[in-house]
């Protein structure tokens, strides 16, 4: 495709004319983004409608529905590339029309999310249960207002709104824990057929990615007006072993010493001892790690605590009975350590590994 050469070399009136195109070519691409953003609202709603109602005619037309919106994106992509290719944008131009190519991503995938809850609507033979039916209506209310918000914020570049939208995902995101348990409960009763669960189940996972997607729009606001990219992702990480008293604290320090960006830390035990092993407080003295501060901490007492990890590190066998059951979004590693040789070989056996998980969360970016 041809492409115009920069404005500042054209006389004035092509100048003024290369402006306007390239102005109503940005045009396009804006009401394209609040057409499909538009759609994609209406099409999560009538898929939550059909779920509640068991309305299995609107869960068919939101599928059918689906590939229209499938064919929107597609359009919104063309006029990117095609805006790229025909005026070169620089600086805010080209920050704002990459991140709608970005968007569009998202966008597509939310598209998606609504035509799978509207097929599980078409598995289910009973309506929900009455305590998960409001569940449902939580998330998708709260799915569908960070879903407006964000692209709300996006549209008129507003770093505030998405700032706001990005703390009130935060601070929901505990919810999804509820849903899970409320769901178990009713497994548990065996109230509803299996099959009908796991579609709710499927439901729930949906919403909670549009939640997810709404927070990556968010993100993309951010970009287009500060020129900012999303910071990579830090993480919280709990080690935990029998007492607390030696290789946990290792764990704990060394962690917070290497990687000190990329994470917050923090150790326990299930059976704590009165106070940290003088063995390994001597020993930590040798490779640079302070315990002398340092308390053995009773597991129990974080227990409420635990969602706040994305990671509970177990040391040794047997570790993850004695973690039991953990919120849904946290992962429970299990490392098998042998305490035989004394503080440094379990400081060898831990820090090739700490090295390894970091580098495997962060990348080049874990420091």
């Amino acid at each position: 495709m041809r492409t115009a050469p920069p404005p500042s070399t054209l006389p004035t009136a092509v100048a003024h004319h290369y402006e306007e195109r390239l102005q109503k070519d940005l045009a396009w691409i804006q009401e394209l983004v609040v057409i499909v953003g538009q759609s994609i609202a209406k099409a999560i709603d009538d898929a939550v409608t059909a779920v509640l109602r068991l309305d299995k005619d609107l869960a068919a037309q939101t599928v059918i529905g689906d590939y229209t919106i499938n064919r929107q994106t597609r359009e919104l992509d063309r006029l990117c590339h095609a805006f790229v290719a025909r005026h070169l944008p620089s600086a805010g131009h080209l920050r704002y029309v990459s991140a709608v190519l970005r968007l569009n991503i998202a966008l597509e995938r939310m598209g998606d999310y609504a035509a799978t809850i509207s097929r599980t609507a078409a598995q289910l033979s009973t309506l929900p249960p009455a305590v998960v039916a409001r569940d449902i209506e939580m998330m998708s209310e709260h799915a569908r207002r960070m879903l407006n918000d964000s692209l709300r914020g996006f549209q008129r570049r507003d770093v505030g709104i998405a700032q706001a939208t990005l703390a009130t995902a935060t601070q929901f995101a505990q919810y999804f824990d509820k849903v899970f348990a409320d769901l178990v409960k009713e497994g548990e009763q065996h109230s509803r057929p299996v099959n009908d669960l796991f579609s709710l189940m499927a439901t729930f996972n949906r919403l909670e990615r549009v939640i997810h997607q709404a927070k990556n729009i968010c993100e993309e606001t951010v970009f287009v007006v500060t020129g900012k990219m999303k910071d990579e992702k830090t993480f919280q990480i709990l080690f935990v072993d029998a007492d607390n008293s030696g290789p946990s604290q290792l764990a704990e320090h060394f962690t917070r010493k290497a990687f000190p960006q990329s994470g917050r830390y923090r150790s326990a035990g299930w059976q704590v001892a009165d106070d940290v092993d003088a063995a390994y407080r001597n020993f930590a003295q040798t490779v640079g790690l302070d315990l002398s501060k340092s308390w053995p901490t009773p597991l129990s007492t974080l227990v409420d605590q635990l969602d706040d990890y994305q990671l509970v590190v177990g040391l040794g066998d047997g570790a993850r009975d004695k973690i039991g059951r953990v919120p849904f979004h946290t992962t429970v590693l299990v490392w098998p350590i042998d305490v035989a040789g004394g503080p440094e070989a379990v400081y060898r056996q831990l820090a090739p590994r700490v090295r390894e998980l970091m580098e495997l969360l962060r990348g080049e970016q874990a420091s």
